[in-house]
């Protein structure tokens, strides 16, 4: 099809025009049908021009797009946080690898459906698709840097825009579209598209291993402990756990599997435990810092995980704790800087229950210790994130003053990062960490003095961890999606 409105030609793909569906799978199939359409046709076209010169037109070809109309307030189960919009009017977003999230779109619309009884109107979105994401998936395509083309990519082809590539949804300051449509799902497609090539970066994995319980942690020690788990539960056929993937995409569905190692680790080593329908666990390896917290999770989030758990390391800021205690929060001091202006710290962080509830019964279980015995190796309280890990080597009274009025129990760099981005992007959090350190009474992180606790804790600390997965994945969606995490207005999609 040739736009011949514009100064040059614009030269676009055949597509269906809208149409209605009353069947999720079919609705799915349709946005698969029309997103390889248009990768199809951008990667060919691309191809094209850089063997032959530049073309005498431009190229373009859209996203797909889910749009709903409701002429009335739904009646809904008032415990689901989601699956239906808040009022009457016009919904509609963009979508990108509908194969990629096919189970998460068949439930979404499957919901809309069920709530409101209208059909769902799939068709192209005037949002152009950049060629950079077109031809992401093709690892035989590859888009040159800017002035490496003997044409400049932009004069012939989409490239990402940052007006469709942001956080606005998330953040409450998104506005309706000229002719009024509300969001309809958390990201637009381009925004996902960013997030999934970041995450190949990030990680060295492929955006489609990750799981839907994700645990984050800021030690490579864990990372042995978490194969050696994932080859304990290849062995047994009953576990459920189908393969274990390492950086560079290396997998392994025997225990006794050779792992190739990736030559140079990625800034976060990413291992991915499976099991069918995304159930299984992802461990990542963030490092040290907030920044890297609020990476991980800012690209992570658009896969629509059921839960993320921190299981890190802290400082204990209490004389009564000892080296290898946990702690499990139930607040957090935000004085980690890096999500000020997306999420200002007046916003509370609450603990949700479930999530609280599934650590508590995790660490009840490794420790076999229960009820009020539980006290003598887990304290609940707030923990403090900061963006100086040598906060130590400050002038202490401003510090210890803050540490003391917020009644902290614990001090680390992320945790309260994890916590505030799964509030922002509604992703269900918690925080359980393990005491490595206590400066404040002369116990500080040195060569030697943790060697033991290392060697005794990290492996029972990652089972807890790995156990409150368990405990999660078991819960329905509706239960673990609290409405905690939902505002007033909200996108009908998780």
């Amino acid at each position: 099809m040739i736009d011949t409105t514009s100064r040059i030609p614009v030269v676009t793909p055949d597509m269906p025009g809208p149409e209605g569906f009353s069947d999720a799978k079919a609705a799915v199939d349709r946005l698969c049908e029309l997103y390889e359409a248009a990768t199809v046709f951008l990667r060919e076209r691309f191809t094209e021009s850089l063997r032959d010169g530049r073309p005498d037109c431009r190229y373009r070809a859209f996203y797909p797009e889910i749009r709903i109309t409701t002429t009335s307030f739904a009646q809904v189960d008032s415990r689901l946080s989601f699956g239906h919009v808040a009022e009457p009017g016009t919904h509609a977003t963009t979508i990108t690898r509908p194969d990629l999230f096919r189970h998460y779109l068949e439930q979404q619309i499957g919901l809309l459906l069920h709530n409101h009884g209208v059909p769902v109107m799939i068709g192209p979105s005037d949002t152009p698709m950049p060629v950079h994401f077109a031809v992401a998936n093709d690892a035989s395509v590859s888009v040159p840097q800017e002035g490496a083309a003997e044409f400049p990519l932009r004069d012939v082809f989409d490239v990402p825009d940052l007006s469709t590539t942001n956080d606005d949804i998330v953040n409450g300051t998104q506005s309706p579209g000229p002719d009024g449509t509300e969001p309809l799902a958390p990201f637009t497609a381009q925004r996902v598209d960013y997030s999934l090539a970041r995450l190949a970066h990030y990680t060295a994995t492929d955006p489609g291993h990750f799981q839907n319980h994700v645990l984050f942690t800021n030690y490579q020690f864990y990372v042995s402990e978490f194969e050696a788990y994932a080859r304990k539960m290849l062995a047994d056929p009953d576990s459920g756990y189908t393969a274990f993937v390492s950086t560079g995409n290396a997998i392994i569905t025997e225990p006794d599997g050779r792992l190739a190692r990736s030559e140079k680790m990625p800034q976060m080593p990413t291992y991915h435990l499976k099991r069918p329908g995304g159930s299984g666990i992802t461990l990542v390896n963030i490092g040290v810092g907030p920044s890297n917290a609020k990476t991980a999770t800012d690209h992570i989030a658009v896969l629509r995980p059921h839960a993320w758990l921190m299981v890190g390391h802290c400082a204990g800021l209490r004389n009564s704790q000892s080296l290898g205690d946990f702690v499990l929060a139930h607040g957090y001091l935000r004085e980690d800087k890096v999500l000020d202006d997306d999420l200002p710290v007046w916003v509370p962080i609450p603990a949700l229950a479930e999530i609280q509830i599934a650590l508590e019964t995790a660490v009840a279980h490794e420790t076999q210790l229960e009820g009020y015995d539980l006290k003598r190796v887990m304290r609940t309280g707030t923990v403090a994130s900061v963006d100086n890990r040598n906060w130590e080597l400050r002038e202490h009274t401003g510090p210890v003053q803050r540490l003391s009025q917020s009644r902290a129990i614990a001090l680390d760099m992320e945790s309260a990062t994890i916590a505030a981005n799964g509030f922002r992007f509604r992703v269900p959090y918690g925080t359980l960490l393990c005491v490595s350190d206590k400066p404040l009474h002369g116990e500080l992180k040195l060569p030697g003095m943790a060697s033991d606790f290392y060697k005794t804790q990290v492996a029972r600390h990652l089972m807890i961890g790995i156990r409150a997965m368990e405990i999660i994945s078991e819960m329905p969606l509706e239960r673990i999606h609290s409405r905690k995490l939902r505002s007033f207005e909200e996108t009908a999609f998780l």
